[in-house]
Parts: structure tokens; sequence; C-alpha cells
């Protein structure tokens, strides 16, 4: 990464026209305060984590949907629910660099396809609005929940106001109340609906006219994610922003071609260490 690139994402991060597309990496050197285990956050790690510390069987272990669903089939979607909860909303992690550096810029709009609480935690000392993706809800046509952060609690809200920071949580969190996209089940139906335009607000609809997006700790080697992120990302202006990834498999070069994403080689730490240095 050249200094003019990182000046200029961390120019439109700041101002907006950039927005922030948070994966997994993002969450990488993150610890449980009380044990040292690292946070499970990639497929991989949340389905050991989902089985006792155990691998599953390897065609479960291809994605953690599969095993999800598995897990849902035998023991309820309940199961899965709790686990995720149990896991972000009722354990004690350590800080993410990624969340303390996002937490001084404040992007006016953040997409974080994991399921932690840590963004939030960024935006806790200013006003914000929460977009949770739901899936599989009886009687309702939309499927995200709209919540409203006065600086002390969370409120239910019909309508998004725009002029405050955005919150995008696709796949869930724990908090307000726990919502997750995590089995197949969820998936299809999610996607499906985000597809059709009724898992997006229309006033994100039309604030992310335009815009360009910096995928961090983000990999697109799975059908899933690279869905998820083709219709969260529709609008974008063209070319459609930056993914920073350090060994790219040629599917990976392939898809981001094909969306108009250009591959920076690097890792997360150099882009934070830059931003570190350049600080008075």
């Amino acid at each position: 990464m050249t200094p003019e690139l990182r000046d200029r994402l961390i120019a439109g991060l700041k101002d907006g026209s950039i927005v922030p597309y948070l994966g997994p990496g993002v969450l990488a050197d993150v610890k449980n305060i009380a044990t040292g285990e690292p946070i499970p956050a990639d497929s991989d790690s949340l389905i050991i984590a989902m089985n006792g510390g155990k691998p599953m069987a390897p065609k479960l272990m291809y994605e953690f949907a599969r095993a999800a669903m598995n897990v849902e089939l035998k023991r309820g979607r309940s199961a899965v629910n709790k686990f995720l909860t149990r896991t972000y909303g009722e354990t004690a992690w350590s800080r993410s660099p990624v969340h303390d550096w996002l937490k001084a810029i404040k992007p006016p709009y953040v997409i974080d396809i994991n399921r932690d609480t840590q963004l939030q935690d960024s935006y806790a000392d200013m006003p914000h609005t929460l977009v949770v993706g739901v899936a599989r809800l009886g009687g309702g046509a939309y499927r995200y929940k709209l919540f409203a952060w006065d600086g002390s609690a969370y409120g239910k809200v019909d309508i998004l106001n725009s002029n405050l920071p955005i919150l995008f949580k696709p796949m869930g969190t724990p908090r307000p109340e726990a919502n997750y996209i995590a089995s197949d089940a969820d998936y299809v139906d999610y996607i499906t609906e985000l597809m059709g335009g009724y898992a997006i607000p229309p006033a994100v609809k039309e604030y992310r006219k335009d815009r360009r997006y910096l995928l961090l700790g983000v990999r697109l080697n799975r059908d899933t994610e690279r869905m998820v992120l083709s219709d969260m990302i529709y609008g974008a202006a063209a070319p459609s922003g930056w993914a920073l990834i350090p060994e790219p498999t040629d599917k990976e070069r392939r898809f981001c071609k094909k969306l108009g994403l250009e591959i920076v080689r690097g890792d997360l730490s150099m882009l934070l260490q830059n931003e570190a240095a350049a600080q008075p």
C-alpha cells in the first residue's frame, strides 16, 4: 500500500465517501479476557467452538452456515442462537485494534458481517442508528430491525435517521436483542429478501448510492459471503472500492474484478500502523 493510497482511504473513511466493510479478520487479535483464548470469528473457529472444541465432520466443516444447519436440525434453532449469544454477548473480550482505530475515525456508515458487539461499543459515546439483519420472521415484510442509540440505551424505531452514523450488522448481534443469520435456512431466506430489496432500509438504499467500499478482514472464497457482499454494495460507484487481502486466491481475484474491487495486497496492521505514525 502506497502512502498516497493510505491517505486517500483514511480521508474517504472520515468523510463517508468510503464505507468500511468488516469481516472476521478484524477480530484476529481479540482474546478472551479470562482465558486468553482467541475469539471464534471465522468459519472454522466458530464451528469448532459450537461443537465443544472439536471439529465436525469434513462436509460440515466446509462452512459455518452448513454446520449451524446441522445443529439446528438436531437441537433446534435456539441451540445455535444460544451459542452465539453466549459467545458474543456473555463473554468478555479484549478490544480489537481495528475497532479502536475506527473509533477514532468514526466513519458515518459501517457494514460489519461479524456478530460481536465491538463496533457498537466504538460508537457508544454518540447517538447512532443500528440496523440488524433478521431471518424467517413470521408476518414481517422486512428482514431487518432498526434501533436508535441515545447515548445510554437502544430503543426500537421504525424510521432510520440518516443524519446519524449508521451501523449495519447484517449477520446479527446479541445487543440490544439477540438476532442472528447463521444457518443455511437463515441465509437462504435473508439473501432472497436481500436480492428482492426487503433486507435493506430505504434510507440506506438512498444513502449508499455512488459510495466506495473498503473490505477489511474479508475473504471471498465462499458463495455465501460473496452473495451478501454483492447485494450490500449494490449501487456503488465505479470502480466500487478496495479489498485488503494479503494473499488473494484466483477465485477472489476473479470475483473482485467482476465487482470492480481493487485488491490491495497487505494486512490490516500496515494500514493501522501507518495511520498511527501519521498522528501528531
